[in-house]
């Protein structure tokens, strides 16, 4: 689903990504982990094509980054840390323009925003401008606009930053059925238990580089991702 080979991206003298190379796979949800600055997020823009990299390879569903962008586009969806929107648009708005850029019939929109709002309890709101929402709205608003074309992998910067905990519940439960109907989840955060829990498999970056990658048991063994994720970062 996807496929990063060797990915390079550097700022200035700075190497933020160092020929990184991960496989993704339909129905994995894959946790990213690393401290601020080892090169999450600058990997997660490069996989949405909003960030131009040096050298390597991405592939989302076969289709590459490089020549076929829209294509990536199509099949994907990124929701990150601190989402950006039209705020002088209402909720329901913003939604129907979402739509309207994917060319959803009018029909399946309705449904899921429906479905989506429903669940993130978001509903009754969808009529205020999204100036008048806080960080947690926000946060729903960008999560129900990114399921709304199906995609088959998501994409996500720390996504449970601002969400209540019925709102992070409901999250989990979608990232779920969406690995299990064969899509992918992959998504960086900072909540180590979380991704125990909920992660198929996981990597950790420092500095660009790649520590460590493979299943949860793979990687944690007999201890915790966070003793594991200590001891890795202590390693010079």
């Amino acid at each position: 689903m996807l496929k990063i080979n060797h990915l390079t991206k550097t700022f200035g003298s700075k190497r933020a990504v160092d020929d990184l190379t991960l496989h993704i796979e339909p129905g994995e949800i894959y946790g990213f982990i690393g401290h601020n600055g080892a090169g999450k997020t600058t990997t997660i823009k490069a996989v949405s094509g909003i960030l131009q990299f040096d050298s390597g390879e991405i592939f989302v569903d076969g289709k590459s980054v490089r020549e076929d962008p829209l294509g990536c586009k199509r099949s994907l969806a990124y929701i990150p840390d601190n989402p950006d929107m039209y705020e002088f648009l209402s909720g329901i708005k913003y939604l129907n323009f979402i739509s309207d850029v994917f060319g959803i019939p009018a029909d399946l929109r309705l449904e899921r925003i429906h479905k989506y709002a429903d669940m993130f309890e978001l509903t009754a709101d969808l009529a205020q401008p999204i100036s008048a929402y806080s960080h947690g709205m926000k946060q729903k608003l960008a999560l129900i606009s990114a399921l709304l074309h199906d995609p088959k992998l998501m994409i996500m910067d720390e996504p449970f930053v601002g969400l209540d905990p019925i709102a992070s519940h409901s999250l989990k439960t979608i990232m779920r059925e969406k690995c299990n109907a064969g899509g992918a989840i992959f998504f960086s955060t900072h909540v180590l238990d979380v991704a125990e829990k909920l992660c198929d498999k996981v990597a950790i970056i420092k500095s660009g580089k790649l520590l460590v990658a493979g299943t949860m048991d793979e990687v944690k063994g007999n201890s915790s991702l966070e003793s594991v994720f200590l001891e890795l970062e202590d390693q010079k």
